[in-house]
Formats: structure tokens, C-alpha cells, sequence
């Protein structure tokens, strides 16, 4: 059994699994479900730093590609702009 820190998801997932399945089956003593049921709180802990984890990373991933399609549409509002400035139409056309 691996340290807590040092768990995979999935290998925490795995476990988690069996230690469920070892409490349905019933047969355990008191001491025992008890240590099974902590151990299992542990290993569900892991699992949502893991999953807590990736959830940042793809915030964090969608955040900067909103940022970088922001940006384009600026620049590209801003090469418009600059046309249009240089074409000698620094006002917006008027309606007639």
C-alpha cells in the first residue's frame, strides 16, 4: 500500500473500490469495518484533491484560451481601426 500523498487516482479509486466491497461482504469484526471505513475516508479524500485538481487545471486551461481569443479579437479590431484611420476615415460612416 502506497503513502496517501504518493497515490495515483486511480490506484486510489482502486482501493476504495475493494474496501467498499470488503464492507458490503460483511464478515469483518468492528475493529476491522472500523479500519476499513477510515481507511476508506482516506483514500475518497485523495481521490477529490486528485479530481479537485483537475478541475483547476481545466478552468485554468479554458480561462487562457477565452484570454487568448480576447486578445485576437482586440488585435484584430484594432488592424480594422488601423485601416481605417490611414484610409483617412477616423469617424464612423453616417447614416444619410
Amino acid at each position: 500500500m502506497a503513502a496517501d500523498g504518493t497515490l495515483g487516482y486511480e490506484q486510489a479509486r482502486d482501493e476504495l473500490v475493494e474496501v467498499v466491497r470488503r464492507l458490503e461482504a460483511g464478515g469483518a469484526t468492528l475493529e476491522e469495518s472500523l479500519a476499513l471505513w477510515e481507511r476508506g475516508e482516506e483514500l475518497a479524500k485523495v481521490c477529490r484533491r486528485w479530481l479537485e485538481g483537475a478541475r483547476a487545471r481545466l478552468d485554468a486551461a479554458l480561462a487562457a484560451e477565452e484570454a487568448e481569443e480576447l486578445a485576437a479579437g482586440e488585435a484584430e479590431q484594432a488592424a480594422v481601426d488601423a485601416e481605417e484611420a490611414a484610409a483617412g476615415r477616423t469617424e464612423p460612416p453616417r447614416e444619410r
